[in-house]
């Protein structure tokens, strides 16, 4: 969700059914929390994205959700569509969402494993830079720290990338300060293993 041209997809999704992110707003602070999921999950899949660039939602922390939801809403965090989706949500709707979201199936890796190469490698990058500290020892993490377990690689590479170069403020400046440390390919290696798992 943190990097419109990663969102192309979601923005074609848009284009075809014929609405912008403004009347998708409106339609869907009217509608109950069912149908607002089918806009959500037609981008995001349900549960696990299948479109390049957009995030897989399943399992996340409603914690999380409402941040982040906030944060588009506010603008505190630029993403389209996202950010036009989320301007006319009530608080009641940004809790809403966020525990809807959270009911949705965990994302699934259905590829090969990851290499026992990548995983020693990962894996020492995890324990170097206490990754499970705060997203938990399966990195399905939990009240406001993302599942970042099976989450989709090339949206994991761009995301560490955009904490390492400030592009993406956190609500919390841990992930900021963490991947200054980051090499790009410590990025590469974390992202093929994590989304593999």
């Amino acid at each position: 969700m943190n990097d419109p041209r990663g969102l192309f997809g979601a923005l074609a999704f848009l284009t075809a059914v014929g609405m912008t992110g403004a009347a998708l707003a409106a339609s869907a602070a009217e509608a109950p929390v069912p149908e607002r999921l089918t806009a959500c999950v037609a981008c995001h899949g349900a549960g696990t994205s299948a479109t390049e660039g957009v995030p897989s939602l399943g399992a996340q922390p409603a914690d999380y959700v409402v941040t982040q939801l906030f944060q588009f809403r506010e603008k505190q965090r630029e993403a389209a569509p996202m950010n036009d989706i989320a301007a006319g949500f009530s608080d009641d709707d940004l809790k809403a969402y966020a525990e809807a979201v959270a009911t949705l199936p965990a994302p699934t890796w259905s590829g090969a494993a990851p290499d026992d190469a990548l995983k020693a490698r990962a894996q020492a990058i995890i324990g170097k830079h206490q990754c499970t500290s705060c997203h938990g020892a399966d990195l399905a993490g939990h009240d406001a720290i993302p599942r970042i377990r099976a989450q989709r690689e090339e949206y994991l590479a761009k995301a560490l990338a955009a904490y390492k170069s400030n592009a993406r403020p956190g609500y919390d400046p841990a992930m900021n300060e963490v991947a200054q440390e980051l090499k790009d390919d410590e990025i590469r290696d974390l992202a093929a293993y994590i989304a593999r798992l």
